[in-house]
């Protein structure tokens, strides 16, 4: 099947061209026709999987033919999306996908200025990408209203209930016309999404090409069993190459549960000379653009992030996602996992379990029917982590790392141990024995004030 039998216009076919798409997927090909029709939609795919064109393509059909006037301080499709960077990739696509369409299109996140959001939604605009939380202090600042919504997309409406947005979605639902069309996306279809696709669709057309929370079936994935402690030291052991896993390192994404545990990674990276960036929800903007523009750059391969970050790192050419700790709410193995592998590529997918963890690996194999090839730990692996071994390459002029003295080791016998230590004079006293009284050095002994707190005899004929 061709984009062309789906049934969308020559402007929307000429920008696929220009991309060089001509074969939908399959989420892409059971979503166009319904979604054209004016139905509402619940897709349920893997992310990877080409979601944002099964919803943005045919959109952009119906704003053609509608042809209504830009609403002021509103728009006519409103894309919800959970994190900053899955906002700006969908706002791009929808930029690509209607460059012959004419429509006007804008993004607002957090994290940027709210003066600049205000001024450029000030005139309206066709498609509008946003963050729930920054939508809605426009809302309340009354620089923007839904009045004009023809369509509301939720895009991984799963993670935004993860991250806590439940209320922020009521309202939104509230706020936005009864009459409109309801595209609703997810990976994963848990309970509290059920109750979700209840209140906001109308007899919605279900699409559904995975089963839910299933692994991407291109995606070969392994399982390390080792001590919390001993999880850093098994990760520079595997990039620097001096234990072998399977696949090429071309771009490695490593995921941690908390934004000082990134931080933490990144900085025990660095001192052993390699370069990786963090990214999660305490940088800015900026930090963020600029940490995936390095890694999409391969200036540097290696990124780590928290699960705040997973949904927007739409980056082809990810060989390796390390769960350096594993996620304690199952599906975010999904979307962690689903970085890779991506464009009909394959991927390889790593695992550190550590004792505490093993209920979190449970969950992950119940939901998810992840099968996991377990690796063995290096063979000097104990070794270094004790201690006795070497811990890295040291580079030239480099001190390498001194093994600490062990425990409980004897202490020096015969003459050496008879020996006293020379006494140390202390640096500040130069020489000279203390003086009886508190402030050494002053005759009488005493501080500068006298006492009882009062002024000396010096200081009061001052």
């Amino acid at each position: 099947m061709k984009f062309e039998n789906l049934g969308l216009s020559q402007p929307v076919l000429q920008a696929l061209d220009l991309k060089g798409y001509d074969t939908p997927t399959p989420i892409q090909a059971q979503a166009i026709p319904p979604v054209l029709e004016g139905r509402d939609l619940l897709g349920i795919a893997q992310t990877g999987t080409g979601k944002t064109a099964a919803f943005m393509l045919p959109s952009i059909d119906r704003l053609r033919e509608a042809d209504n006037r830009i609403p002021f301080k509103s728009c006519r499709m409103l894309v919800l999306a959970p994190t900053r960077e899955l906002a700006g990739q969908i706002a791009q696509s929808a930029k690509d996908y209607g460059a012959m369409a004419g429509l006007k299109v804008q993004s607002i996140v957090g994290g940027t200025s709210v003066g600049k959001d205000r001024n450029k939604l000030h005139r309206g605009t066709d498609i509008l990408v946003a963050t729930p939380g920054r939508l809605l202090d426009l809302i309340d600042q009354k620089a923007f209203n839904l009045s004009g919504v023809e369509i509301l997309v939720l895009d991984e409406a799963d993670q935004m209930l993860d991250l806590g947005f439940i209320h922020a979605l009521r309202r939104i639902h509230q706020l936005a016309p009864a009459e409109r069309q309801t595209l609703f996306f997810s990976a994963t279809m848990p309970k509290a999404i059920k109750e979700l696709v209840g209140q906001y669709c109308n007899n919605p057309v279900q699409v559904s090409v995975t089963p839910a929370a299933t692994t991407a079936e291109r995606i070969d994935q392994y399982l390390f069993m080792v001590q919390q402690d001993e999880k850093q030291t098994l990760l520079e052991m595997i990039l620097q190459e001096r234990h072998q896993v399977p696949g090429k390192f071309e771009r490695v994404l490593i995921f941690t549960r908390t934004k000082h545990g990134a931080d933490r990674v990144v900085k025990r990276l660095s001192q052993i000379g390699i370069p990786a960036n963090a990214i999660h929800g305490n940088k800015s903007q900026p930090q963020r653009e600029r940490a995936l523009a390095e890694f999409k750059s391969a200036r540097t391969p290696i990124l780590v992030a928290t699960d705040v970050a997973a949904r927007g790192i739409d980056i082809p050419g990810v060989s390796h996602v390390i769960n350096f700790e594993l996620p304690n709410v199952p599906e975010q193995y999904v979307h962690r996992i689903g970085r890779t592998a991506r464009a009909g590529a394959d991927g390889i997918a790593i695992a550190f379990c550590a004792e505490d963890e093993r209920d979190y690996l449970k969950d992950i194999r119940k939901n998810t029917d992840a099968e996991f090839e377990r690796l063995p730990l290096p063979d000097n692996f104990r070794a270094v982590v004790e201690g006795v071994g070497p811990t890295k390459r040291a580079a030239p002029g480099q001190r390498t790392r001194v093994s600490p003295k062990p425990r409980g080791a004897p202490r020096p016998q015969g003459e050496a141990a008879s020996q006293p230590k020379p006494k140390q004079k202390h640096p500040s006293r130069k020489g000279k024995p203390n003086r009886p009284g508190g402030f050494r050095g002053k005759p009488g002994g005493g501080s500068r004030r006298g006492s009882g707190g009062r002024r000396g005899p010096r200081a009061a004929s001052a």
